[in-house]
């Protein structure tokens, strides 16, 4: 029994890494990669207190390319995973909290999930299929 409730539980975090790390490549890319959208986000961030704009942008582009990165293969899990948590945190309360509620259009229910499974990895690490798993990280 214990040893099927193993196998689950790296199941999970190979799903949840999947889905997650690929969330924020997605995301962070264009905040480092696009001129255009860094330069468009760098001023948002700037408009709701987030300053200076064009550092932050850096930051948290680096936090959710790269970290999305390591969460997809498994590599420094927990680490990278604290990172998108923060960044999802520090996303529902600038951007949102207060001004929206949970609903579907604009809503912080994404940044809530997206919350969710980073602190689900913090907890389960990479499971049996990261590259942390090789290392003994």
């Amino acid at each position: 029994m214990f040893y099927s409730l193993l196998v689950y539980g790296d199941f999970a975090a190979l799903i949840l890494r999947l889905v997650l790390g690929l969330a924020f490549i997605v995301h962070g890319y264009p905040k480092l990669f696009n001129r255009e959208a860094r330069t468009g986000t760098a001023g948002w961030f700037d408009s709701i207190g987030i300053r200076p704009g064009k550092f932050w942008i850096i930051v948290s582009g680096v936090a959710e390319f790269f970290g999305g990165i390591a969460v997809l293969l498994g590599f420094y899990t927990q680490i990278a995973a604290v990172f998108i948590a923060i960044s999802m945190l520090v996303a529902m309360w600038k951007a949102k909290w207060g001004k929206v509620g949970f609903t579907v259009q604009g809503g912080w229910e994404l940044d809530l999930a997206y919350f969710a499974m980073a602190a689900a990895l913090i907890f389960l690490g990479a499971g049996a299929w990261g590259i942390d798993t090789y290392f003994f990280l």
